[in-house]
């Protein structure tokens, strides 16, 4: 059955889904108003300026379909999850710099509220036909920094997290199949890998989102930083296949229960995502400084259980994403923050 056969299940189908107002709960949120499905997003309007809610990711608390609070009301969740078909679960403390500096945080909005989500969906497990968890590929460990056809990793690899963000994702993991354990409900885990694509907005004091920064920075005639070199590898996933993919676990048979990479399959080092920037912004330069504390070498996604269990592959490669990235921000420059305004100013 192709991907458009499945998503018809979701038509008409009420998906509560957590995080709705970031780049990929926002991104699936518009995909399923495409499909005819009644989103519920549901999230905090604190991780950015309100203006980039509306303005850039297209989310305003005025929309019917839009929750403004916060996934550790149990009240709220067992509400909307009681309502729901589908629970996709993207709610996170997401910026591993910022989990690092802030543990109690992280621990608060992915443990504590992760398990508010599961306590909902366990107790309504009876008519929801499934939840998606989103983890992350940082479950994995630092990796080699290779892009040998070896350095991949799959889904039966062992798993030896080397953050407090992954530490959060991989606790998530082993708890949704703990609460979901009974014979009547139905989960699927999605790792994601290095998530970019317009409109991401970066945030200060982050090293994540290297697109975006990139882009940005350039933009404004800062130069691009190569954190170590710029030799760590990431497999870089559009958003659009992100909200594809998730998707596709929510309404695939064979995802019930089942654990899956959302990556390319390709590795890309940091070095080349600043060359195809550099190719839009030639005055910009380029510098090396040193690898941040528990920046990951990296390596990309073993792919085939992917495409075995969702019968599907992404579609936009990282040259194309790049651009599409940087045509956007040339067509929203208000998307630039102020913050970083400032920096230039001062540069």
């Amino acid at each position: 059955m192709n991907a458009l056969d499945r998503f018809a299940a979701l038509s008409g189908a009420t998906v509560t889904v957590t995080g709705g107002f970031g780049l990929v709960g926002s991104r699936i949120v518009h995909r399923l108003r495409a499909l005819g499905a009644k989103p519920l997003a549901v999230g905090r309007l604190d991780a950015y300026g309100s203006s980039v809610y509306s303005s850039v990711f297209g989310i305003s608390p005025r929309d019917p379909d839009v929750i403004a609070g916060d996934i550790t009301d149990a009240a709220l969740m067992d509400d909307l999850v009681a309502g729901s078909d589908v629970v996709i679960h993207a709610a996170a403390l997401a910026d591993v710099a910022e989990c690092t500096r802030n543990p109690t945080a992280a621990l608060q909005a992915n443990v504590h509220g992760t398990q508010t989500v599961l306590d909902a969906a366990a107790r309504h497990s009876g008519t929801l036909s499934r939840l998606v968890f989103v983890s992350s590929a940082s479950v994995y460990g630092i990796g080699t920094g290779s892009s040998d056809v070896g350095a991949r990793f799959s889904e039966s690899d062992p798993l030896t997290p080397g953050s407090i963000y992954a530490n959060t994702k991989l606790w998530g993991e082993h708890q949704t199949a703990l609460a979901l354990g009974g014979p009547d409900a139905s989960y699927a885990v999605v790792r994601y890998f290095s998530v970019y694509g317009e409109p991401q907005v970066v945030k200060e004091n982050s090293h994540s989102w290297v697109v975006a920064w990139f882009a940005m920075r350039a933009a404004l005639g800062l130069p691009l930083h190569l954190n170590g070199g710029g030799r760590q590898v990431r497999d870089f996933v559009h958003v659009d296949d992100i909200a594809e993919a998730t998707l596709l676990a929510a309404v695939t048979d064979r995802a019930h229960r089942a654990t899956v990479n959302v990556g390319t399959g390709r590795a890309t080092s940091i070095r080349q995502v600043a060359d195809l920037v550099h190719r839009h912004y030639p005055v910009a330069q380029i510098i090396e400084t040193p690898r941040p504390p528990g920046d990951p070498l990296g390596a990309c996604a073993d792919i085939s259980r992917m495409r075995e269990v969702l019968g599907w592959a992404p579609q936009v490669d990282i040259e194309n994403g790049a651009r599409r990235y940087v045509e956007w921000l040339a067509r929203t420059p208000e998307a630039i923050p102020a913050w970083l305004h400032t920096e230039a100013q001062a540069a």
